[in-house]
C-alpha cells in the first residue's frame, strides 16, 4: 500500500475477501485424489474409486480429459501403470495451477501492479533416462502402497536412486526432493500406525517428483542477462535441520530505462543441526554478497547478471558490485508500485508458491491470543508473524507494534496472509526499521554475536572431524 499523495494507491484488501469462482470445486477434486493416495492404488476400495471418478470429471473439457479419464479408470481397477500415474500427477498439478492462477490474478487486481512478460521455455538437456525411470518406478510403488501402506522396505527403495543422482547437477533438484520426501516417509513408518496423514503435503511432493522424472522437466531456462540497479526489499529465510536457504526479494531497475521488475536471488547451503539462529548467515554469507548488501541497506549494481524466465537471478558475485545506500522502505514506497510482477513457470504454479511482495501502511494491528491481524483500509488481513526467522531481530511483538510493513502476500489455509519481512515502529518518538534479514551482513547485537560465535565453533569442530575422516 502506498499513500495516494506519494503516487500510489491503497491496496484493495476488500478484493482479497471476495470468493474466487471455481476455487472450492478445484480444491475438492484435489482432495478427492489425495484421499486415493492415502489408501493406495493396489486394490482401491469402492469409495476411493468414486474419488478417482470425481477427480477425472474435474478435468473434463481440458486437453488432459481423455488421458486422465483412462488413467482414473485403470487406477480404479488396480491396473494403473507408470504412464497412468504420470497422467494423474499432471492432472493434479494442472488443477492446483488453475488455483494458483486465480489467486494471483486476484492479488494483481488488489495491488494494481503491471504483469510480467511471459517467457518462452527452452528445452533442457537430456538427462540420464535410466535414473529418471528408476525414480518413477519408486514413486509408482508409493502410489500403489498408499501412505497408510508404507513400510521401511518400500521407502528405502529411494536410497540407491538418490545416491546415483546426486553427483549429476542436472538431477540434483529431483534428488534433493526424493531424499527429503523419503526421509519424511521413513520417519512415519509404518504408515498403518499413523494417527494423522499429511495428505496434501505428501501428494504435493509425490506429484512434483513424478513430473520431474520426465526428461527436461527440471530444467529452468536462462532467458538472458540483465544490467542495472538492484534494490533489496527483504530476505525470506527457510530453515531445515540439514539445510538453509535465504531468498532476497528485490526491485530491479534496468539500465536501459525499461519497466522495473520484481526479482529474486537465492542461496542455500547444507548445515549441521547445531547451527541455528544468526549462525545461519555464516554458512550463507560467503556464497552471495547480496546478503550483506540487503542486511546493510545498500543497492547492488549488476552487469550482465544471468536471469531465469521466472525472474530469478542466477547470482554470481563477479557480475555485481556494491552500490549506494538504499532504504528498503523508500524502495517499497516509491519503486515497488511500478515494478512488474515475476512470472511463474508452469511446473511451479501452486498456491503454496505464492509470495508476492507488498507494502502496507496506515493499518491497525489487533492481537487476539496467538492470532495477529492488520486492519487495512477497513478489512482484516491475517499476519503470519511466526514465520520471521530466529536469525534476525524481527519478532512478533515488533510486528504487532508496527505502523508500516514490507511483506510477502501468501495464501494459506483458505485465506490470504501476509508474512512480514520488515516493519517500521515508533520508539521514543523516532521511526525505527526492523528487518528479518538485518543480521545477514553481520551484527553487533549481543544475541546475534553469541549465535555467530557458537556457529563458528560448531563448524570448526565439524571440519576438523571431516578432515580426520578423509585422512583415514
Amino acid at each position: 500500500m502506498v499513500p495516494a499523495d506519494q503516487g500510489g494507491g491503497v491496496m484493495r484488501t476488500d478484493l482479497l475477501h471476495e470468493p474466487v469462482a471455481g476455487l472450492d470445486e478445484a480444491l475438492s477434486a484435489v482432495d478427492a485424489f489425495d484421499r486415493v493416495l492415502v489408501a493406495g492404488l493396489l486394490r482401491p476400495r469402492p469409495d476411493r474409486a468414486a474419488d478417482l471418478m470425481e477427480f477425472a470429471e474435474a478435468l473434463a473439457g481440458t486437453p488432459l480429459a481423455d488421458r486422465v479419464a483412462e488413467a482414473a479408470e485403470k487406477a480404479a481397477g488396480g491396473a494403473a501403470d507408470e504412464d497412468h500415474f504420470v497422467a494423474l500427477a499432471a492432472a493434479r498439478t494442472a488443477l492446483l495451477g488453475s488455483v494458483h492462477d486465480a489467486l494471483t490474478a486476484r492479488i494483481r487486481e488488489a495491488v494494481g501492479r503491471p504483469d510480467g512478460e511471459p517467457a518462452t521455455a527452452v528445452p533442457g538437456e537430456q538427462q540420464a533416462a535410466n535414473l529418471l525411470a528408476a525414480a518413477r518406478s519408486w514413486l509408482s510403488d508409493l502410489a500403489r502402497s498408499g501412505w497408510q501402506g508404507i513400510d521401511h522396505e518400500v521407502v528405502s527403495g529411494a536410497a540407491q536412486v538418490v545416491s546415483a543422482m546426486l553427483p549429476d547437477p542436472a538431477l540434483r533438484r529431483l534428488a534433493t526432493l526424493l531424499d527429503g520426501f523419503a526421509a519424511e516417509l521413513a520417519a512415519s513408518c509404518p504408515g498403518a500406525s499413523m494417527e494423522h496423514v499429511p495428505a496434501r503435503r505428501w501428494a504435493d511432493l509425490w506429484s512434483r517428483a513424478m513430473l520431474l522424472t520426465l526428461p527436461g522437466a527440471a530444467h529452468v531456462p536462462t532467458t538472458g542477462t540483465v544490467t542495472g540497479r538492484l534494490l533489496p526489499l527483504g530476505i525470506d529465510v527457510h530453515e531445515h535441520a540439514t539445510a538453509v536457504q535465504a531468498q532476497v526479494h528485490a526491485v530491479f531497475e534496468p539500465a536501459d530505462g525499461s519497466t522495473p521488475r520484481l526479482v529474486r536471488a537465492g542461496v542455500s547451503a547444507p548445515k549441521p543441526d547445531t547451527v541455528v539462529g544468526a549462525g545461519l548467515w555464516q554458512l550463507l554469507r560467503p556464497h552471495m554478497s547480496l546478503l550483506a548488501a540487503a542486511g546493510e541497506g545498500r543497492a547492488m549494481e549488476l552487469t550482465d547478471m544471468p536471469i531465469t524466465c521466472e525472474n530469478d537471478l542466477i547470482w554470481d558475485d563477479a557480475h555485481a558490485r556494491s552500490g549506494e545506500p538504499a532504504d528498503a522502505f523508500v524502495t517499497a514506497r516509491v519503486a515497488l508500485p511500478a515494478a512488474a510482477d515475476a512470472v511463474t513457470a508452469p511446473l511451479d504454479r501452486h498456491p503454496a508458491r505464492i509470495a508476492v511482495p507488498v507494502f502496507l501502511e496506515g493499518y491497525t494491528a489487533q492481537q487476539d491470543d496467538d492470532a495477529l491481524t492488520f486492519t487495512v483500509a477497513g478489512h482484516p488481513l491475517a499476519v503470519d508473524a511466526d514465520r520471521a526467522p530466529a536469525a534476525g531481530p524481527l519478532t512478533p511483538e515488533a510486528v504487532a507494534a508496527s505502523g508500516a510493513c514490507i511483506g510477502l502476500l501468501r495464501w494459506d489455509a483458505g485465506a490470504y496472509r501476509v508474512q512480514p519481512l520488515a516493519v517500521e515502529r515508533t520508539v521514543r518518538k523516532k521511526t525505527v526499521a526492523i528487518h528479518a534479514g538485518e543480521w545477514a551482513g553481520g551484527t553487533t547485537d549481543k544475541v546475534g554475536v553469541k549465535a555467530e560465535k557458537a556457529a563458528t565453533d560448531a563448524v570448526a569442530v565439524l571440519r576438523e572431524r571431516a578432515g580426520k575422516l578423509l585422512r583415514k
